[in-house]
């Protein structure tokens, strides 16, 4: 119950309290990573990006810059600027992550192949919708958000993200469900 109070209260109040800046981080923490790891190939660009979200928050708290009430909107908003940021730099490099991901020694080769496969046209898939719409289906499917909250974060209304939401799935669809399997359905 007092967590819920600290996380409440303006970020201007919060401002030098340790204890409602560590509940701030105990309860985003995770759901800022996992939005980010899902859209960056390597863990320890999701650790870094993840980092300096929180880097940002207290910077921008202790510059008088914090958000005002929505402290889970400016964070997801600060981690989307974050990622797209690190496309655009990556953009410019030209190699190649090597994966650090241990091999399970009871996996199946054959269905680990096929489902790191299938992920990895799952985010081609993604790499080609618009930013909006990439922003929507993360927050709205992988981080498992309300499409009000998803508003909240992208200053949008409901009624646009609904709109963004269905433009992107039906472009993921044409993408992703070949024409057999779509007569199918």
């Amino acid at each position: 119950m007092a967590k819920d109070k600290e996380l409440r209260q303006p970020a201007k109040e919060r401002r030098f309290d340790r204890q409602a800046l560590a509940a701030i981080y105990d309860e985003y923490h995770p759901p800022i990573y996992r939005y980010i790891s899902r859209q960056v190939d390597d863990m320890d660009t999701a650790r870094d990006l993840t980092s300096e979200v929180f880097n940002r928050f207290l910077g921008a708290l202790e510059s008088g810059q914090g958000p005002d009430q929505n402290v889970r909107a400016w964070l997801y908003r600060a981690a989307h600027n974050l990622v797209v940021d690190f496309y655009r730099r990556r953009q410019f490099r030209d190699h190649l992550p090597l994966p650090e991901q241990l091999v399970d020694g009871e996996a199946n080769p054959a269905e680990e192949a096929e489902l790191n496969l299938a992920a990895g046209r799952v985010r081609l898939a993604l790499q080609t919708l618009t930013p909006d719409q990439r922003q929507v289906i993360t927050l709205k499917f992988l981080a498992g958000l309300s499409n009000a909250e998803v508003a909240d974060i992208m200053g949008k209304p409901v009624g646009a993200v609904k709109a963004l939401q269905h433009r992107g799935l039906a472009s993921l669809q044409r993408q992703l469900i070949p024409d057999k399997e779509k007569a199918l359905c």
